[in-house]
């Protein structure tokens, strides 16, 4: 099981880590709101702690954002506010728990565990579009049973595509989740990126999964569909 902590505090976050550790989890720790959307745009966690009170960009509102986007993974909120308002406004942005510091280790392993088997129940573990599928724990993807190596800007670009599949996906959303940066500049790069995956995703024989739709971004589906 993979964590990602979100945690200003450096040495709370390696106590942190270090318990979690301990306990079996695989850890990625992140010190402001923008290093965590750096690492949940690159990685499906299973889990994410997340601080209330960062340096800019506050944790409620990277859990906000997180949930715009249609990431639905579970958020364990932390924050010295104990306040019912506050608690009310930390759910209503999409945490799924809310625990006030001070706190104990061990409350906060139980409240994780939890969380992770309420996601057990209602989280499907792998993604999938007709004979492609992404296993976002182990990160494998095969197409027609056979394993596909990407790079991991072709894994993210993949995994967004995926989880928006029959939308379409414009280049400046990919810029700003995967390269964190306005499209002026890199669009020419993105192109690339997904050129080079159309071309393990779609190889010849296999039906065309990933289209582009003109003056708009990109689409993966069945059908073209215009």
């Amino acid at each position: 099981m993979r964590i990602l902590l979100v945690e200003d505090d450096r040495k709370a976050a390696r106590l942190l880590a270090r318990g979690l550790q301990e306990e079996g989890f695989v850890v990625d720790v992140a010190h402001s709101a923008e290093e965590g959307e750096d690492e949940s745009y690159a990685v499906d966690y299973d889990a994410i702690v997340l601080d209330w009170m960062l340096p800019g960009k506050q944790g409620i509102d990277f859990c906000r954002d997180l949930r715009a986007r249609g990431i639905q993974t579970p958020v364990l909120m932390l924050t010295a506010r104990d306040a019912t308002a506050d608690r009310v406004a930390g759910l209503n942005t999409g945490a799924d728990d809310y625990l006030t510091k001070p706190f104990e280790f061990e409350e906060l392993l139980a409240r994780i565990r939890a969380l992770l088997r309420r996601s057990d129940i209602s989280r499907p573990l792998v993604l999938a579009l007709a004979d492609l599928s992404l296993d976002p724990v182990s990160h494998q993807v095969t197409r027609a049973g056979a394993p596909l190596v990407l790079t991991p800007k072709e894994y993210a670009i993949l995994l967004i595509l995926l989880r928006q599949a029959g939308e379409v996906v414009s280049r400046a959303r990919l810029a700003e989740q995967i390269w964190q940066a306005d499209l002026i500049g890199i669009d020419n790069l993105i192109d690339v990126h997904v050129r080079n995956l159309r071309g393990k995703v779609d190889a010849p024989g296999l039906l065309p999964l990933i289209h582009t739709v003109r003056g708009r971004g990109f689409r993966l589906a069945e059908n073209h569909g215009g």
